[in-house]
């Protein structure tokens, strides 16, 4: 097995103070952050600070990608009977797949990933489980509304309209 990386053996202020040099640097500049971590009593060259500025550069480009992605969706879809949450549900459910499917196995805490595939598939269920309440809720209201508009001398087109508008219908 690998030994650890030394950066993630830093302190957790010294490790930010680094993602924050490193992302205000553009992710350049590790020979002089390895002499400024020297200074600062903590050994560390710059091949492995660049190693570990690599993957940090890769992970934080791939949450601006999701990020911009879930706001597209956002954008582009109404939130009728769930339709956001529903491909944004999608979208994370590609996002585990890709990381269960090119995971190196050493780094992959599988009871982790495990309970995050649970909780998505729970969170779907209940997400289409409402959908259905609303759905059914919508249906009898658009029926009783129909009921009474016809007994109400309403014409039936009038009626119709109504019942489509409750109904979310020829929008």
């Amino acid at each position: 097995m690998a030994p650890r990386s030394k950066v993630t053996q830093l302190p957790a202020a010294v490790k930010q103070w680094l993602d924050d040099r490193l992302v205000e640097g553009n992710f350049s500049g590790y020979e002089s952050l390895s002499t400024e971590l020297a200074k600062r009593g903590y050994t560390i060259g710059k091949s492995a600070l660049h190693s570990y500025g690599q993957e940090f550069e890769d992970r934080l480009a791939a949450v601006k990608m999701s990020t911009e992605q879930a706001r597209a969706v956002v954008a582009s879809s109404p939130d009728d009977d769930g339709a956001v949450n529903d491909a944004l549900m999608r979208l994370v459910q590609d996002r585990l797949f890709t990381m269960l499917v090119s995971a190196n196995s050493d780094k992959l805490d599988l009871p982790k990933f495990a309970r995050a595939i649970a909780d998505l598939g729970r969170t779907t269920i209940s997400q289409k489980k409402y959908a259905a309440e609303v759905r059914v809720q919508r249906e009898s209201a658009a029926a009783e509304v129909d009921k009474i508009a016809r007994k109400g001398g309403l014409t039936a087109e009038t009626a119709d309209e109504i019942r489509h508008k409750i109904l979310g219908i020829g929008q």
